[in-house]
Formats: C-alpha cells, sequence, structure tokens
C-alpha cells in the first residue's frame, strides 16, 4: 500500500513468471502484408522486440490471435489500429504487464516471461491507464522509480532534475500526482519510462492529452533518442502522428496484424490513413440513416 492509501503497483521488476507456450513464427512483410513464416523461427539479432504468436482471451473470447512481428533495432515503429483492436493487449503482454496465454516476446534477445530482470531492466514503458503511486509528488516519484531500478542516488537526481526541467514540471514541487492534470501525469510516467535510459521505449497513445508545446517537447526527445540508437514502439490511433513520426509501421484489426514494414512498405505510394482503411474497411455512412440531423 502506497502513502494515502493508493493500492500497491504492478508487480516488482524482476519477478518471475512461469513461461509461456511456444508459438508460431514472426510475420515478415510481403509488399507490406504480413505473412506468416515457419513455427519455430529464430529471434534476429538486430531485433529490438520479437513478439511470436501472442494471444491472449478474455472471458472465454479471443482478443489477440497469434500477433508475430519483429521491431528492428534503431526504428521509431508505430503500432496502429482503430479502438478495440488489440494493440493495447498486445504491448501490455510484450511488456510483462500481462500473461499471454500463449506465445514470446524477447527484448533485445532476453524472454520476457523467462528472463523478466533482464528483459525489463532494458526496458521503458509507459502504459495507457497504468495505476501507479499517485500519492507522491513528481520528485518522490522519479526517486522512487529510479532507486528500484538499482541507480545510485546521485545519478538519480542528476537525470531527475534534467528531466523535469525538459518536460516543464520543474516549477511542481509539493504538488502530488493525483493532483496532476491528464497531461502532467503523461510527462510525469513518459519521465519515468526513460530515466534509466532504456534502450527499448513502448509507449502507448504517448501524447493523448498532451498540450501542443509539451507535444512538440517530447517528439523531439524520442526523436533524439532513437537519433542516439535507442528503438521506439508508439501505438496511437493517430494515423497523421506516427505518418510524420515512424520509420516503421505496423497495422492491428480485430486482434490481428493486418501488415508490417517500413513505412513505405506499408503504404505503398499512398497515405497511410487511405491504407489503414483499405485494410480495415468501414469508414462509410449509409445514406440517410442520419437523416434526422439535418436541418
Amino acid at each position: 500500500m502506497s502513502p494515502g492509501g493508493t493500492p500497491s503497483a504492478p508487480a516488482p521488476l524482476t519477478q518471475p513468471v512461469a513461461q509461456s507456450s511456444p508459438a508460431v513464427g514472426a510475420a515478415q512483410p510481403v509488399g507490406g502484408v504480413a505473412a506468416p513464416v515457419a513455427e519455430g523461427a529464430a529471434v534476429p539479432d538486430r531485433t529490438a522486440l520479437s513478439i511470436r504468436g501472442l494471444r491472449k482471451s478474455f472471458d472465454r473470447t479471443e482478443v489477440v490471435h497469434g500477433i508475430s512481428l519483429d521491431v528492428p533495432r534503431g526504428s521509431f515503429y508505430g503500432i496502429v489500429g482503430p479502438n478495440g483492436a488489440g494493440k493495447t493487449t498486445t504491448l501490455s503482454m510484450a511488456t510483462g504487464l500481462l500473461r499471454p496465454d500463449g506465445g514470446t516476446a524477447h527484448v533485445l534477445g532476453h524472454d520476457m516471461w523467462t528472463e523478466p530482470g533482464e528483459a525489463k531492466a532494458r526496458l521503458g514503458v509507459l502504459a495507457d491507464g497504468l495505476r501507479t503511486f499517485d500519492r507522491l509528488t513528481g520528485r518522490e516519484l522519479l526517486t522512487y522509480v529510479g532507486l528500484v531500478r538499482g541507480m545510485e542516488p546521485a545519478m538519480v537526481e542528476e537525470r531527475m532534475e534534467s528531466l523535469l526541467s525538459a518536460l516543464d514540471l520543474a516549477d511542481e514541487d509539493g504538488k502530488l500526482v493525483v493532483d496532476y492534470s491528464a497531461g502532467m501525469t503523461k510527462k510525469i510516467l513518459l519521465a519515468s519510462a526513460l530515466l534509466h535510459a532504456p534502450r527499448l521505449l513502448v509507449l502507448d497513445e504517448p501524447l493523448e492529452a498532451v498540450d501542443p508545446v509539451s507535444a512538440q517537447v517530447i517528439r523531439k526527445i524520442l526523436t533524439a533518442y532513437v537519433s542516439g540508437g535507442g528503438t521506439v514502439v508508439l501505438s496511437s490511433h493517430v494515423m497523421e502522428l506516427v505518418e510524420g513520426l515512424c520509420s516503421h509501421v505496423a497495422i492491428i484489426a480485430h486482434g490481428e496484424l493486418l501488415a508490417d514494414g517500413t513505412l513505405d512498405e506499408v503504404r505503398q505510394g499512398g497515405s497511410l490513413v487511405q491504407t489503414f482503411i483499405d485494410l480495415v474497411g468501414g469508414g462509410d455512412v449509409a445514406e440517410g440513416s442520419l437523416s434526422w440531423l439535418e436541418s
């Protein structure tokens, strides 16, 4: 139980869990469209995140149907899909926040479910809606995160001040995270994910509810991070954001991987929005169905 009576945070970073069952091989882009490869395919050496056949069911209904993909090291990788597509569930399984019913996930060569300590040490996560110790101030939260990560106090202090300043949170001394706005909360959680300088960042809707000025700062931070050799996986349903930032993209709908590859491979000379609509379908309103709205 955290200060103020807030329920405990997620399980410790190094908590061991049972190994998930074997799964099919990863998908490879063929003209931008995902195609399966043989079962038991090896994890590529130059892969930052590799998932194989991840599956998950809720109430006996499978919502993620054996998704497999590889995220190259040094890429800015966008995962897009409509609401309810399975993006958050897939990334939660890949980052150790949700136990899969089947499949595997490797972070820089380390299995998330048999080597959780090694995998999570190299990983920073901003998960949409994940509960945190919000009865702490921003500085207290970052200090806690850094010490749990095993960082030296002096290093935590130095990096914390840099992040708070860059994200325009340095003047919020004394304010508890529970009293932050939605945008401020997003920024302090991003700072928590960056503090230990991971080599892979997995971010679920990192710019949602963030003001335009802060959003531009975050874009610059993430772009510099990738230029320095890091890898970002960004989940969003905003096509324009992904198209403007990402070098690679995967399209997920109905719990399945529909396409993946470089941005140009997936959009095939058109826009990402149009490719997405062509693959996912929908977007039309039956003529006359909303005639009662017309004046």
